[in-house]
């Protein structure tokens, strides 16, 4: 069936979110500019959606949610057994599979989250970790239409191959995004108390010590050691998403406004720099980050952190080692001598942080799927440490908390075959009135404790001004 497009006012997609809020399970997908400082090859694409789309869904036709070891598929009616939900999403999108259109990245599929524990219906793990917030492991709704901002060509449609809605449907939707919608019952935003962090520096200091007594006793290589802040807030949690979207522009940012389907909503805000893996006509991209500096606003400090990471062999080093396991990860579903590293250590500046990103790229191999690649390379390792099993094993050791959604993924697999998701860190979620953010990094043979540490809240560094903003008076 032909993709209808229908032209709406050029907005960001954030304006259009504020359009379908009212409307059940909205989602953004927003890609945000970042500066590519140093190029080592020839790919100079921008990243996160081309830096160019924007893409606004609400309404879905299904929405497939996963608690181990149960999927449940909320349609007409609920459906709940132990399929794999790989497979259940899988079998939405296959019977209703379009044509790809080059110039529009998604026009119905499946989007939503999928939460680093579902690692644990992938392989088999220990129960170790504390989980205090029990959220589903995968949420992803079935969505037959979207808004897509082009910002390159600077116009909004909304786009739909129709195969659940009817085009009289679609036209009547296009006429309500045309009204102005006003929300004037939101309470404002804000933060209560001081944050709760699940590691001081002294219990860091403590898990850093085992992780380095693993990695000398020859049980891995890199572990991925995060810790998690935590503050009572109040109101409408888009306030703060569209504050935190300013103060950190990011290449694959989110906003997931859902429940869990038993009654319980939240919020997930993703400032996310990493992609994860994209699927365009069966070509694979992932572009993993490793090795850290903070900015600077002192152009001469900045400068100085940008070339001592950019010259870093221990950050090289461990930026190497995830290029190698996602080698290995998209391999197990890409042609046989297709996967390249086409960019080593590409050194990327974002709002607070400097950070080497390398690019790896293979073809899908003919009889897969991108969620058999997602599934393949589940959790992504940038975010794990080597070898990967063993790498989760240990972080459920030492992590107090479960991760849930932080260093899973989100994003969308489309109709067309199409996927493009990112790693969920610098990512806040927001339940039961509390928000929660972790923050993390790669600990190696000759990682330095202090330095590991600071690393962290660097990374943090926009949440907690973020969390100084909204902050009640005392």
């Amino acid at each position: 069936m032909a993709l209808i497009q229908l032209d709406l006012p050029y907005a960001d997609g954030a304006y259009w979110l504020t359009q379908v809020r009212h409307l059940p399970w909205p989602m953004l997908l927003e890609s945000g500019r970042v500066d590519t400082v140093e190029k080592q090859s020839s790919v100079d694409e921008e990243v996160g959606l081309g830096a160019r789309f924007d893409i606004v869904v609400a309404d879905p036709v299904a929405r497939i949610i996963h608690r181990r070891p149960y999927t449940e598929v909320h349609a007409h009616t609920v459906e709940r057994d132990e399929e794999d939900p790989f497979a259940v999403i899988k079998r939405w999108l296959q019977p209703h599979k379009v044509a790809r259109e080059t110039d529009v990245p998604f026009a119905g599929g499946a989007l939503g989250y999928f939460s680093y524990d579902l690692g644990r219906s992938i392989e088999p793990m220990p129960e170790l970790a504390a989980q205090d917030m029990p959220l589903p492991e995968l949420l992803v709704g079935i969505y037959d239409w979207a808004i897509v901002a082009d910002h390159h060509l600077r116009r909004c449609q909304l786009v739909s191959h129709t195969r659940f809605i009817e085009p009289a449907a679609l036209q009547g939707l296009h006429q309500q995004l045309m009204e102005k919608r006003d929300n004037p019952d939101v309470q404002p935003f804000t933060v209560y108390g001081d944050i709760a962090h699940n590691m001081d520096k002294s219990c860091y200091a403590q898990a850093f010590l085992k992780v380095k007594n693993y990695i000398r006793a020859g049980d891995c290589y890199q572990i991925n050691l995060a810790q998690r802040l935590a503050v009572k807030v109040s109101g409408d949690a888009w306030q703060a998403y569209d504050r935190f979207r300013q103060l950190s522009k990011a290449p694959f940012m989110a906003y997931l406004q859902v429940d869990d389907g038993q009654g319980l909503p939240f919020e997930v805000l993703s400032m996310s720099p990493e992609r994860f893996l994209q699927v365009t006509e069966n070509k694979v991209e992932t572009r993993p980050i490793k090795g850290t500096r903070p900015r600077h606003s002192d152009a001469e400090l900045d400068r100085q952190e940008a070339e001592a990471l950019a010259s870093s062999i221990k950050d090289r080093a461990e930026n190497l080692m995830i290029v190698d396991l996602l080698r290995n990860d998209i391999g197990k579903v890409c042609e046989i001598g297709s996967v390249k590293v086409d960019a080593l250590f590409r050194l990327q500046r974002f709002t607070n942080v400097h950070h080497l990103v390398s690019i790896v790229r293979g073809v899908l191999a003919n009889g897969y799927h991108a969620l058999d690649l997602l599934r393949g390379c589940f959790p992504g390792g940038s975010i794990t440490g080597a070898p990967k099993l063993r790498a989760m094993e240990i972080i459920e050791e030492l992590e107090p908390h479960r991760r849930g959604i932080y260093c899973g993924s989100i994003g969308y697999i489309g109709f067309d075959g199409s996927m493009d998701t990112n790693i969920a860190i610098r990512t806040a979620v927001i339940c039961n009135q509390t928000m929660t953010f972790y923050a993390g990094g790669g600990v190696v043979a000759d990682s330095d404790c202090d330095r590991e540490y600071q690393e962290t809240l660097d990374k943090a560094s926009q949440f907690l001004k973020l969390v100084a903003q909204f902050k009640a008076p005392s």
